[in-house]
């Protein structure tokens, strides 16, 4: 059995081991209860506001707390890695001819190096208490990290469902740490968002039935990533020229003046050709040049054919004439949601002056 002061002593020495990993920020909470976050994921899921996520109805007795997940969990570590962009994710809005990718995308996969610092966090961890046990998340289990954050004090859901820090604004990776230690928790954040209503309003498909609501059914990053389907109809001119996730409802957010570059992991710096691409170029990706391009990047799970979709909408929108004989050849392409892709964007770029 550890002492109080002996764990008061290793939480202290994690947290800063955390920040020398990489990790901008780091909390602890309870493995027990969260019956409240359990009741929301119910109503959503209830709600059918997942759209085809099916991973989130399948697991949700794993979802809706962490002993849920693993019984013998008794704390979680809570851990933030930022990504604070180093320009304006919004700089592309209205160009048509460019590509906009969201920013978290423009780097290195943050599963990657998110998981690689968990994984050197928990071995400190076990070197300092062998007689524990741990498991390691980020993004790829039925794990809440967003909850579990406020809970252990990194930041709040705000009213765009994501994690807000009054240091790092809405530009937080978060991984978690299951462990059967029991750390004193960190008190939970408070929510900041008071009566802005920003993120509500920057939405382009209105996204958000009520605040902290979001519908993933008509969220231009489910639709661009998650759904595999041709996108409907009703949303594809609201896409412009995002081709891969959607910031603005993160960019707008007012508590991102407090951000800082300086703490952003260096492995998350954009990668020079995917921060403002040529639509056109992108066109003409077949699979091989399509994974040769997004080697190491979160875009390259989603396949050559629903990337080009994407890319194919932008192109319908972008009432560019130019586009029209690379557009022309992908309604014959083998995949049949490519091909409807085209055929809609060759009929609005026919339709333009």
């Amino acid at each position: 059995m550890v002492n109080a002061e002996a764990m008061a002593g290793l939480q202290r020495d994690l947290r800063e081991e955390a920040l020398r990993l990489g990790f901008a920020s780091a909390g602890f909470a309870r493995a027990a209860g969260h019956e409240l976050q359990a009741r929301r994921l119910e109503q959503w899921l209830g709600e059918g506001a997942h759209g085809s996520m099916g991973w989130m109805e399948t697991r949700r007795a794993h979802r809706a707390t962490p002993q849920g997940l693993w019984p013998e969990a008794r704390s979680v570590i809570a851990l933030g890695m930022s990504y604070a962009p180093l320009t304006d994710p919004l700089a592309l809005h209205g160009v048509s001819e460019k590509a906009r990718i969201s920013v978290y995308a423009q780097g290195r996969d943050y599963h990657d190096v998110v998981k690689r610092a968990l994984k050197a966090l928990a071995r400190w961890l076990i070197a300092r208490a062998p007689e524990s046990e741990l498991k390691v998340f980020v993004d790829t289990a039925p794990v809440m990290e967003k909850p579990l954050g406020e809970a252990a004090g990194l930041g709040w859901q705000g009213k765009h469902t994501n994690l807000v820090s009054t240091t790092h604004g809405s530009w937080l990776f978060l991984g978690s740490i299951y462990s059967t230690l029991e750390f004193e928790p960190d008190p939970p954040h408070h929510d900041r968002c008071g009566s802005c209503q920003a993120c509500q309003l920057a939405c382009p498909t209105d996204a958000f039935s009520a605040p902290y609501k979001l519908d993933a059914r008509r969220c231009i990053s489910y639709l661009t990533i998650e759904h595999s389907g041709p996108v409907p109809e009703v949303f594809r001119a609201a896409l412009g020229n995002r081709i891969y996730g959607c910031d603005d409802c993160l960019a707008v957010c007012p508590w991102n003046k407090f951000a800082s570059t300086a703490q952003a992991h260096a492995k998350f710096l954009p990668r020079e050709e995917l921060v403002a691409p040529d639509l056109a170029s992108l066109l003409d990706l077949d699979d091989t040049a399509f994974r040769m391009m997004f080697s190491g990047s979160p875009i390259k799970r989603i396949g050559r054919n629903r990337f080009v979709r994407n890319c194919l909408y932008a192109a319908g929108n972008s009432g560019s004439a130019a586009l029209l004989p690379q557009v022309g050849r992908l309604r014959g392409d083998p995949d049949p949601v490519v091909a409807d892709a085209a055929a809609w964007a060759a009929a609005r770029l026919r339709a333009c002056p």
